[in-house]
């Protein structure tokens, strides 16, 4: 069997394992491949071939993989999931530990998990997200506590009269 017959049916099984895939990795030694297949027109000594194939798929591979990802040709836009992490929220159905309660983050209830006991009117900070669920912890638990205490407790003061 001659080289270029061998190196075109590797290219082919190679660019339908990359279109099944779609990861980007196989097609650099699609090119090689091509490559290797060219060379093989000219040369039939086979290392040289197999050669070209190994280090030119790695070298493109190690090239142009980073440069792919800084050029990000799809804008990332946070969704309401990423949004919310790291946003303070108040509790408005008891956290158990490990048992499902209810907070209020960004006008909208969620489940919610914790591992430890958080009481109602509690504020809390998103951590993470568990599938459906928002996993929260008592952020700073005296201050915040205070602040709203305070916050309930104070009259609002009446504006004096400049004569």
């Amino acid at each position: 069997m001659e080289y270029w017959v061998m190196w075109l049916v590797i290219v082919i099984l190679l660019t339908i394992i990359e279109f099944a895939t779609v990861n980007l990795v196989s097609i650099w030694f699609v090119i090689s491949g091509i490559l290797s297949l060219i060379i093989s027109i000219f040369t039939d000594n086979f290392l040289i071939q197999f050669g070209v194939f190994v280090l030119g798929g790695i070298l493109l591979l190690l090239m142009t993989k980073p440069l792919l990802k800084k050029m990000k040709l799809f804008p990332t836009t946070k969704i309401n999931l990423d949004r919310i992490i790291g946003m303070d929220g108040i509790v408005t159905e008891e956290i158990k530990k490990n048992i499902v309660g209810e907070v209020k983050v960004d006008g909208k209830l969620w489940s919610a998990v914790a591992d430890e006991t958080i009481p109602v009117d509690t504020v809390v900070k998103v951590e993470k997200i568990d599938g459906v669920k928002l996993v929260v912890k008592n952020d700073d638990p005296e201050r915040k506590q205070e602040e709203k205490l305070q916050n309930k407790t104070k009259k609002p003061q009446k504006k004096k009269e400049v004569k």
